[in-house]
């Protein structure tokens, strides 16, 4: 939807138009035990609404319909930085966990509160001690989203040799995954922010935290990232979404649904067929600019110009 608007301007006063566009999204839902409706309308912000109430949180939506992505960008998670790998974690936990989501705003607030105060003792001479405040606040929050983060890769670990071994097809690969956090217990961390209190007034921002969390998975005691393969990569990319698919059916009873972004096409004959048999079951939705060779039952629709027709 369009909409038009016009100004002047002062050099010419000429009238010039232009159009802002925004859009609206809707979607109904069922589950095993419930029907809904959410609807999103796009414009200077994001306006979200369930069976037509307004939400004043997006935490109010976060479980209401599960769903697993997977898009070609998913391979920087394995070979980005850490702040690839802690999405990948927060946008899953969130999503099964919605009070997660209200304390990793808590943490997120609490540390720019205390990176603006460490730039004012750093410009201003502000006195240290008020620190003290932001440092047993950040501990406090810090520690829950350690153990959030720690239960769901342990929850990861425990599947992740099993699923692996399925898609390659072999056993020659031994994968695991480590959870890297300063943050294992509220009085270290503390403890942690108080010897690295001089370096973060320097620097002007805190150094140690969850916000500094990372995961690293290893194949055959090697990091993944620096040296496996291109292959290797995607095939550990697939093993953490399959991971991601079963924690989601244990947590609610009930299969998500898997929405494949142009992903079917990045992958090669062999993991394509093994992919698609780790996935019976699920509602799919394949998104692809090529028409893809698949045995399972399916439906096929075109979308062009804003038009969809099914085959």
């Amino acid at each position: 939807m369009l909409i038009g608007k016009s100004f002047r301007t002062k050099k010419d006063n000429e009238l010039i138009n232009f159009e802002k566009q925004f859009s609206n999204v809707e979607i109904c839902y069922a589950k095993s035990d419930r029907k809904g409706n959410i609807k999103v309308e796009i414009n200077e912000k994001k306006t979200f609404f369930l069976n037509g109430v307004k939400q004043n949180k997006i935490s109010d939506i976060l479980g209401r319909i599960n769903v697993v992505i997977f898009t070609p960008n998913d391979i920087d998670i394995i070979k980005e930085g850490p702040n690839k790998r802690r999405r990948f974690l927060d946008m899953m936990i969130s999503s099964l966990k919605p009070n997660y989501i209200h304390i990793l705003n808590t943490y997120n607030r609490t540390l720019e509160q205390r990176n603006n105060y460490l730039r004012q003792i750093k410009y201003e001479n502000k006195n240290q001690t008020i620190l003290d405040i932001w440092d047993e606040q950040l501990s406090e929050v810090s520690f829950k989203i350690y153990e959030y983060r720690k239960l769901f890769t342990d929850k990861i670990s425990q599947k992740i040799e099993k699923i692996h071994s399925l898609i390659t097809k072999c056993g020659k690969e031994e994968i695991e995954i480590r959870y890297i956090s300063n943050s294992k217990e509220k009085k270290s961390f503390l403890d942690n922010l108080k010897k690295s209190r001089e370096l973060d007034i320097k620097r002007g921002f805190t150094a140690t935290g969850v916000h500094r969390d990372d995961f690293i998975i290893y194949i055959n005691g090697r990091p993944v990232s620096i040296f496996g393969s291109q292959g290797q990569q995607r095939t550990t990319i697939l093993t953490l979404k399959l991971c991601e698919m079963e924690i989601v059916k244990e947590e609610i009873g009930e299969n998500p649904i898997l929405l494949l972004d142009d992903y079917m096409s990045e992958l090669d004959d062999k993991r394509r067929k093994s992919f698609l048999e780790n996935i019976k079951g699920n509602q799919v939705i394949i998104t692809c600019t090529d028409n893809l060779k698949i045995e399972n039952e399916h439906s096929v629709y075109y979308v062009e110009n804003g038009k969809c027709t099914k085959e």
